[in-house]
């Protein structure tokens, strides 16, 4: 009977996504509408959109293990700051100018954004590529949250999991496109929000209660990390400079990210910026909150978990097993969602990257929108096909090297990115010179800290440490490399930024006009 309640509502959630994605195909007719959505998907939709692809397995069950290990309840900050960073201030900050230059440059990646700003195709064609790499491990480390859960709930070897789940992905975003996958990320969104919620309210309750579990956790301790009694109840947990490094990545981060900034292209309007900016905020501290909080319980079930053995991954599940059927079911679907959502947003971004930016105009010179088409359905699926490739070997290999990979996935992508791209909507001044110096130092570095972690200060051989090293690097290279090199053409640079200018006749219901003089009698 347990069993035949966790297969039911796997079944229920992988034909609801199949089904969204058969009803989406009219959408998805031509580039703009597969890759955008038509560039009308309301607020709802985009803020869950951008949260479920913010949030995968790798969080709830690699990150939240292993930050609520090391530093407690204290690992809560982490899911505050991609509240408040990573989506308040992303949406506020980057949100309305994005939409507006995007469409004003007819850019639908961040690639071609940055070949139109900054008038280099080879600057398209380096970010496309810089893209592509770096987010193939990080897809497959999607999947690696997913095998102890499914060791836990289902007797089913990991392989065939990793195959179901990739395919019905497969099938929903290469049939509906981007509205197919905006529409699923909301019904998985919803999914990851109850689930979330009685997930830890559950666990709590098996420990007695949030204060009980509280005072429990503030007696264990543990001389390898700190001697403080009480520590991992603690305000800033045992090691508040590398939670802050933690928090940075995982925040600022998603800044520089392909996949999230990509969401911002495809919003309706002003007003669905605003909406959706709330939303999504409240979704990341929910979520996200809620991850980290619960693993923050993680040592008080220390008697259950061999770190040595399985790793911080084993630390989740090992709180979960001890569940009903039910809520185990809930968990099961809970991961599923958030690591679909994630692997849907980043074929898609990979796959339109790929082709808009690199097939098109330079592969094949005369490229037809039904063409582009087909080859963005075909690099979906071979996107997918490799990164679950990957994920089976690793698995099967027990080598760690894609998981330490994720880390220098997001380290590489936003440490190139999100200097280029911020200065790119606010500063005329910023050059070409200075994107590819961001560009180069970036990937450099994450690369020489996969190889190379001796050669780096104790502090930075974290891939973690190392990526916010990059992105605040960025924020400095950037502004010094363009102020030394050769100013960008006047006559062009103002076109780009005239989309902010331009002014735009309303009618009265939508803007508030100065009053009428009446004429005074005489």
């Amino acid at each position: 009977m347990d069993m035949v309640i966790k297969l039911g509502m796997l079944v229920v959630f992988f034909g609801i996504m199949i089904g969204v994605g058969l009803y989406c195909r009219k959408h998805a007719t031509d580039v703009d509408g597969f890759v955008l959505g038509g560039r009308s998907v309301g607020p709802w939709l985009t803020a869950f959109a951008f949260g479920t692809s913010y949030f995968s397995a790798v969080v709830f069950v690699g990150y939240a293990g292993q930050f609520g290990w090391k530093y407690g309840i204290a690992a809560t900050w982490a899911g505050i700051g991609n509240a408040l960073i990573g989506s308040l201030m992303a949406w506020a900050v980057l949100g309305r100018r994005t939409r507006v230059m995007s469409q004003h440059l007819n850019s639908a990646t961040m690639p071609q954004f940055f070949e139109s700003r900054f008038n280099s195709k080879a600057l398209k064609i380096t970010a496309s590529v810089i893209i592509f790499i770096f987010l193939i491990p990080y897809t497959a480390s999607l999947y690696n949250g997913l095998s102890r859960l499914f060791g836990m709930a289902f007797d089913i070897d990991y392989s065939v999991c990793v195959i179901v789940m990739a395919l019905l992905t497969a099938v929903y975003v290469i049939v509906g496109g981007y509205m197919a996958t905006a529409i699923n990320d909301f019904i998985q969104g919803i999914i990851m929000l109850v689930g979330i919620v009685a997930v830890i309210a559950a666990v709590l309750n098996s420990k007695g209660g949030f204060m009980e579990a509280l005072n429990g956790l503030g007696q264990i301790t543990d001389p390898a990390v700190s001697e403080t009694p009480g520590v991992f109840n603690s305000f800033f947990g045992p090691d508040p400079i590398n939670l802050l490094g933690v928090v940075l990545l995982t925040s600022l981060g998603t800044w520089g990210l392909p996949q999230m900034v990509q969401k911002f292209y495809a919003i309706k309007s002003e007003k669905a910026i605003n909406k959706g900016m709330i939303i999504s905020t409240v979704f990341a501290l929910v979520v996200a909150g809620g991850c980290y909080f619960l693993g923050g319980f993680g040592r008080l079930f220390s008697d259950q978990i061999d770190i040595s053995a399985g790793g911080y991954d084993s630390i989740i599940p090992t709180m979960l097993s001890q569940l009903s059927p039910f809520l185990i079911a809930v968990v099961v679907v809970l991961v599923l969602s958030a690591s679909m959502s994630t692997l849907s947003s980043l074929v898609l971004a990979s796959s339109s990257t790929l082709t808009l930016d690199f097939i098109k105009g330079t592969v094949v010179k005369e490229l037809s929108p039904k063409k582009q088409l087909l080859i963005m359905r075909i690099f979906i699926a071979i996107f997918i096909a490799i990164s679950v490739v990957i994920a089976i070997v690793q698995y099967k290999s027990s080598v760690t090297f894609i998981a330490q990979l994720m880390g220098v996935s997001w380290g590489a992508l936003a440490g190139a990115f999100l200097a280029p791209f911020l200065y790119g909507l606010y500063w005329k001044r910023a050059t070409k010179i200075s994107v590819w110096v961001s560009f180069l130092f970036s990937t450099v570095v994450m690369l020489a800290n996969i190889f190379w972690p001796e050669a780096f200060p104790a502090l930075l051989r974290s891939p973690i440490n190392a990526g916010v090293f990059c992105m605040l690097a960025g924020l400095l290279i950037v502004p010094v490399v363009s102020l030394i090199t050769r100013p960008p053409e006047k006559e062009y640079i103002d076109r780009v930024f005239s989309c902010y200018t331009k002014k735009v006749v309303v009618s009265a219901t939508d803007a508030i006009g100065e009053p009428i003089q009446k004429e005074e009698t005489k």
